[in-house]
This record gives structure tokens, C-alpha cells and sequence, in this order.
């Protein structure tokens, strides 16, 4: 199936070394290496030198590999995108972007001739999510649409009894997550639930862990927060067991794959509807969804799972089922095959 395809350069920011959470560069290009080679770049944390550094992978895998693999986001990341894009073109290098950012519909409106030249002269375009699909098949780019993916097998269901107003957080501390909403809704429940407390769990990518300590202070939910720092997985699937409800603040997403887990592990989610997240879950069924920033409508969506079991769950073993669906093994898996073993589109 592979002949002459006999190496992939997957470029991204891998940078869980150095204290931030594994990227799909790592997760997804370990899988990879299931059934093609696959070089991943960059660990750089200087955003210069990883530009360097990736740059410098496509120029000197240039005669190795047939296909090169860019993880494509909407923040100042992007840039690497277009860059390593434009060096690939040159050198005569397919490529295909995978679309991580959950604002590139922006940069689609904001940098049109970027996004032509990046995405129009790209051999495909690979969406994680229904969301981003739509839009770039509406824009009238060449995307397939192939979900983020998990090992199923890791993740221990626990079946919520008995749900109290125990919320976990899992996600960067970073201002477009808006983790300051969580705390916000913490203080709302804490003024109706006694035993109202919030876990953080994720490093902090923006600098403003104090800032939301002092929101917690102000507040006077202090002595009702955590803030653990990254985690590796494994530490906060066990730390999950320990709460009832998981609570995505986001103002911009694509498919989270934290959320994913959660539902993998049992948890009730309680989300913000914005970006890819329609397309993942449906309010009601297997989560239940709020606008951006309503901190009263997401305290009245946490009530609602405590105060009816029944919701609770029915919610939690519809999210089992769903994020089942997103098993490695199973049809995941099997796409990426496909797309990388049709070399004749890329040659």
C-alpha cells in the first residue's frame, strides 16, 4: 500500500517537556507510527527557534519523505503553517494541514490570500471536526474530515450516584478557555451548595494562574478552588474519580479532546456551545450546553444535573457511548490509512 511512501514529517508544537499539555503532534504521531514512519518537530519552546527548527526539518527530510503533515491553528501558530506551507511548495513537498485552530473561519475572513495559498494548494485538508469541515467545504477548499481520536481501554467509567456540585477543569489556563468563568460559576453554586468546590487542572499558558487567584480571593471562594498544574494524563483520569461534573468555559474551540475524555470517564459535561462543540455533542442528550460567558446560564445547567439523577444520567452513558465512537481502533484508525495510502494524489 505504501510503496514509495516510506516517511511522513508531521510538524507541530510538541512541548509537553516543558510543562504544557501533549499536543496531536504527539499523541497523534505515535499512532502513526503504528503503520508508516513518522519524524514529529518541533520541541523548541522559543517560538523563533521552532520556527527555525521546523523549517529546517522540511528542508532536510526534503529527498525522505513524500508527505509532509502540518498541525494548522488560528493564533500567531498559524504563521508556522504558512511558512512551512511555503517551503514545502518550493521544494516540490505535498503536504496537508490538519485544521487544529478553532478561529480559522476567522483567518478564512481575515487573510484570504494566506488561507488560498495554504489551504487551496494543499493535497487535502484534514478536519478533526464536523464544524471546521463545513467550513472549509463551504469555502470551497479539498477537506476530509477524520475525528481526534482515544484509546478507550484507558479510560475507567465511573458511574456518578450521587452528584454534588464537585466541578473539574481541564484545560490550559488560558484567556481564550476563559478558565475565569469556572470560578465564577463556582461562586454562583456555592451560595446555594455548602459543598460547592472546583479542580484546575492545566498549565498556565497565558501567565494569569494569580490573576484568577485573586478573582477566587474577591470572591471568597478561595478555600473552595484547587489549581494542580499539568498533569499527566493517567494522574488526572485518577483525580477525575473524585468529582461529579466537567465544565468547558471555552470562547473558542475546535473538538476538545479533554471533553471527550471526560465523557470517556463518566463525567457529566457541562459546556460553552461555541466553535466545533455543536457538532460534537447535542445539548440534552449527551451534554449540556450554554451560550459563551453566561456564567448564570451554566450555574442553572449544573443545578439541573444535581437535582435531577435521572438527566445526570442519562447524560453521562450517552457521553460513554459517543466518545466510544471516538476509539483509535476502530474507524479512526482506518481512515488515516486510507488518506496516507493513497499515494498517487500526492506524487
Amino acid at each position: 500500500m505504501y510503496k514509495g511512501l516510506s516517511m511522513i514529517l508531521y510538524i507541530g508544537n510538541k512541548l509537553s517537556k516543558h510543562g504544557n499539555t501533549p499536543t496531536s503532534v504527539e499523541t497523534l504521531g505515535k499512532k502513526l507510527n503504528e503503520f508508516i514512519l513518522t519524524v514529529t518537530v518541533s520541541d523548541r519552546r522559543n517560538k523563533i527557534l521552532r520556527l527555525f527548527d521546523m523549517t529546517s526539518a522540511v528542508f532536510r527530510y526534503r529527498h525522505k519523505v513524500r508527505l509532509i503533515l502540518i498541525d494548522t491553528y488560528s493564533t500567531s501558530n498559524f504563521y508556522y503553517a504558512v511558512i512551512c506551507a511555503w517551503l514545502a511548495r518550493r521544494l516540490g513537498i505535498p503536504y496537508i494541514p490538519i485544521l487544529r485552530g478553532g478561529n480559522l473561519p476567522q483567518r478564512l475572513r481575515e487573510n484570504p490570500r494566506l488561507c488560498q495559498s495554504l489551504f487551496a494548494q494543499a493535497a487535502v485538508n484534514v478536519a478533526p471536526s464536523g464544524y471546521l469541515y463545513e467550513v472549509f467545504k463551504d469555502a470551497g477548499f479539498d477537506v476530509q474530515l477524520i475525528p481526534n481520536f482515544l484509546d478507550i481501554t484507558q479510560y475507567p467509567c465511573k458511574a456518578r450516584r450521587n452528584v454534588r456540585p464537585r466541578l473539574l477543569y481541564v484545560r490550559a489556563l488560558g484567556r481564550i478557555y476563559n478558565p475565569a468563568m469556572a470560578i465564577e460559576v463556582l461562586y454562583r453554586l456555592s451560595r446555594r451548595y455548602d459543598d460547592a468546590q472546583l479542580c484546575m487542572v492545566g498549565p498556565d499558558r497565558d501567565g494569569i494562574r494569580d490573576e484568577l487567584r485573586s478573582l477566587s480571593r474577591r470572591l471568597g471562594v478561595a478555600d473552595r478552588v484547587q489549581f494542580k498544574g499539568k498533569l499527566e494524563k493517567k494522574e488526572w483520569h485518577t483525580l477525575s474519580q473524585a468529582y461529579d461534573i466537567f465544565i468547558n468555559t471555552t470562547d473558542i474551540d475546535n473538538t476538545p479532546v479533554s471533553l471527550i475524555e471526560a465523557m470517556a470517564l463518566g463525567l457529566p459535561v457541562v459546556t460553552t456551545d461555541v466553535g466545533g462543540i455543536p457538532y460534537l455533542v447535542e445539548d440534552g442528550i449527551d451534554a449540556l450546553t450554554v451560550s459563551p460567558r453566561n456564567v448564570e446560564a451554566m450555574s442553572k445547567k449544573i443545578t439541573d444535573l444535581i437535582e435531577n439523577p435521572q438527566l445526570c444520567r442519562r447524560i453521562a452513558e450517552n457521553a460513554r457511548k459517543k466518545a466510544e465512537s471516538f476509539d483509535w481502533r476502530g474507524s479512526i484508525k482506518k481512515r488515516w490509512i486510507d488518506l496516507l495510502g493513497k499515494e498517487s494524489k500526492y506524487v
